[in-house]
C-alpha cells in the first residue's frame, strides 16, 4: 500500500496520535487515529514512539513520519499527564532541544551528553553546505579584522612551569 503522511499531531483526550495522510492508490485524504495505550507520566517517550512506529497495524501509515516527531508528541503527552499546560510543555521541549553555549558538557551523564551530541549533529547537518548547494564555495578565505584588541584567556598567559 502507498500512504503519504501529510500532518501528524496529538489528541490529549483520549490520548491518541492523529495522522492525516494521502492514500495514493485511491487519491484521497484520510485521517487515522492511533490510540496511545499504557502510557503514563513515567513512561519512556522514545520507547513508546518506537513501539508505535513498529506496530504492524500502523507501520505502513507511519513510514513518512520521523521517529523524532513521534518522540516529541509523546513528550508533549507526558508533560500533559504531569499537569503542565500546552504552552509550558512546548517551552520545556524547546529548551530540551536547544543548546546552551555556556553549559559545561563535562558535568553531564552519558544519556544527557548523547542528547546534546545528537542536537549538535542535527544542527551541523542542517547548516552544512554541500557540493550540490547553489551557494557552495570550495575555497573560502576569510580576513579577520586586526584592528580590534585580541581577547586573551587566563590559560594563554600562564607558563608551563606553573603547572
Amino acid at each position: 500500500m502507498s500512504f503519504l503522511a501529510k500532518k501528524c499531531g496529538l489528541q490529549l483526550q483520549p490520548p491518541s496520535i492523529i495522522l492525516i495522510y494521502e492514500d495514493q492508490l485511491k487519491n484521497n485524504i484520510r485521517k487515522r487515529i492511533m490510540p496511545v495505550r499504557n502510557f503514563s507520566r513515567f513512561s519512556d517517550c522514545s520507547r513508546a514512539a518506537e513501539q508505535l512506529k513498529n506496530n504492524p497495524r500502523h507501520k505502513a501509515y507511519l513510514n513518512g513520519v520521523s521517529l523524532e516527531q513521534l518522540q516529541k508528541l509523546h513528550r508533549l503527552l507526558r508533560c500533559h499527564l504531569e499537569g503542565q499546560s500546552l504552552t509550558q510543555s512546548l517551552e520545556q521541549i524547546k529548551r530540551e532541544e536547544t543548546l546552551d553555549p555556556e553549559e559545561d558538557l563535562n558535568k553531564l551523564d552519558d544519556k544527557e551528553l548523547a542528547k546534546r551530541k545528537k542536537i549538535m549533529d542535527e544542527l551541523f547537518e542542517k547548516n552544512r553546505k554541500k557540493k550540490d548547494d547553489p551557494d557552495f564555495i570550495y575555497d573560502v578565505e576569510v580576513a579577520f579584522p586586526q584592528d580590534e584588541e585580541l581577547e586573551s584567556c587566563e590559560w594563554d598567559t600562564k607558563s608551563d612551569e606553573e603547572f
